[in-house]
């Protein structure tokens, strides 16, 4: 399995890098990712979960993220109601209520799980208007997207075996025949 989770760090190292080249975040954006372990084993979404390729995944995303000065938010699965784990920086930040939850493996899933663990100060919150993200094993992000998502494909588009899509937000287009944009 440690070839097999280097290799997941690797691939999702190189999505992430590929996606905020081509579509650069400002500093203390929000940047979601859903993930099913399951999926990226190969397995059944909810079925097969992976504490390891959850916080490969976390550890990965969080020092990518971290560097370019984005938060990251782990969205928990559906048993939780797709609540998301964060920094309590980030929640004061964007002045989110936290909720009382602990993601466990099989209620919240391993990502989420990996983030309430590994976060410095971590707290789970019910909604965020994210800027960007990556959707691992169609888990659903586009709740926690801001009004005007727009799809990327991404080469490769998967990590390990699960199908990857992403996208970020645009500001909307508002106005009639006489509106001008960038």
């Amino acid at each position: 399995m440690e070839l097999k989770i280097e290799e997941i760090k690797t691939q999702l190292k190189t999505l992430l890098e590929t996606f905020l080249q081509e579509h650069p975040q400002k500093p203390h954006s929000l940047f979601v990712i859903g993930c099913s372990s399951s999926e990226v084993v190969g397995g059944t979404i909810g079925k097969n979960s992976s504490e390891e390729v959850g916080k490969a995944i976390f550890e990965t995303a969080h020092e990518v993220l971290t560097q370019k000065n984005i938060y990251l938010a782990c969205q928990c699965c559906e048993h939780l109601n797709r609540a998301l784990v964060i920094e309590q920086s980030c929640a004061d930040y964007y002045r989110y209520e936290p909720v009382s939850v602990v993601p466990w493996l099989h209620g919240g899933g391993s990502l989420a799980t990996a983030a309430y663990h590994g976060f410095e100060n971590s707290v789970v919150v019910e909604h965020i208007k994210a800027s960007a993200g990556l959707d691992i094993g169609d888990t659903l992000i586009g709740m926690h997207l801001k009004d005007v998502a727009v799809p990327v494909h991404l080469h490769p588009d998967c990590l390990g075996k699960a199908h990857v899509v992403a996208a970020w937000s645009r500001p909307k287009l508002i106005g009639g025949e006489r509106a001008r944009y960038e």
